[in-house]
């Protein structure tokens, strides 16, 4: 397979992951068939964008707290319902779980990103009690580590999911004129360039089957801010969410055990 530079290699997924183009329609169904058959409320706004939007897993009883879940798609594809069932771990074990959609590249640069997650946690901290949780993966993983830099929102934990902490090596990627990166922003932007603010919890994750590029983007993070990291055996960048819809799975545990 042809890159344009081995920079665009390095961060390229699907290309490296056997039957690729099966996994957005198995997302999506598996996200429509919980929205089914779940309690919750749909399409709450957090500010004035269309994408603006979260959708609001609750459990039976009062929740004990809200996990958030920021997806991902190189901060230029994807929406809040392609990822719905993965709000089932944290809803099993009694928390609400926020699934959000944020303005997507070109239409936003990621400090704007930034700047609605942020106000999106806000907004589901005034509906639901207790401690708040953040995960997200890939771009949204990027987004999660933000929330718990210096100048981000009260949150208890944040769990970045193969995140991307570094933005500065996607200057050289084709992504960088979509998301209208330079270098000021790449800075600015980037987890592992930033302090994780004190008392807020990080447990970074990964899959041991993912790019070398998202392993070192991974370590990088947790050793810059002094967290625990997990490499998960056998898992790729496509699959290594699952575990947030498993109630028992070693991935919740580290969003949810101890809060």
């Amino acid at each position: 397979m042809e890159f344009a530079s081995e920079a665009d290699r390095a961060y390229a997924n699907g290309a490296f992951i056997a039957g690729a183009d099966q996994f957005v329609p198995r997302w999506r169904a598996a996200a429509a068939a919980f929205r089914a058959g779940m309690r919750g409320d749909l399409g709450l706004a957090y500010g004035p964008g269309v994408r603006q939007r979260f959708d609001l897993f609750l459990p039976d009883a009062v929740p004990k707290g809200v996990l958030m879940f920021v997806h991902g798609g190189y901060w230029m594809d994807f929406d809040r319902a392609d990822w719905s069932h993965l709000a089932a771990g944290a809803v099993a074990r009694g928390w609400a779980c926020a699934v959000l959609s944020y303005t997507l590249a070109p239409e936003a640069r990621i400090a704007q990103m930034t700047r609605e997650v942020a106000a999106a946690v806000r907004a589901v901290v005034a509906r639901v009690a207790g401690p708040v949780v953040v995960a997200g993966h890939s771009a949204g993983g990027h987004l999660a580590a933000r929330m718990a830099c210096v100048d981000g929102p009260e949150v208890a934990r944040v769990v970045p999911i193969s995140p991307l902490a570094d933005l500065r090596p996607l200057l050289a990627t084709r992504m960088a004129p979509v998301l209208r990166l330079d270098a000021a922003e790449a800075a600015a932007e980037s987890p592992a360039l930033l302090r994780l603010r004190d008392g807020v919890g990080c447990h970074v994750w990964v899959g041991a089957q993912e790019r070398p590029a998202f392993l070192c983007q991974a370590r990088l993070l947790a050793e810059v801010w002094d967290c625990p990291w997990t490499v998960e055996p056998g898992r790729h960048h496509f699959d290594v969410i699952d575990g947030l819809a498993d109630p028992g799975s070693a991935l919740m545990a580290a969003c949810l055990d101890g809060m």
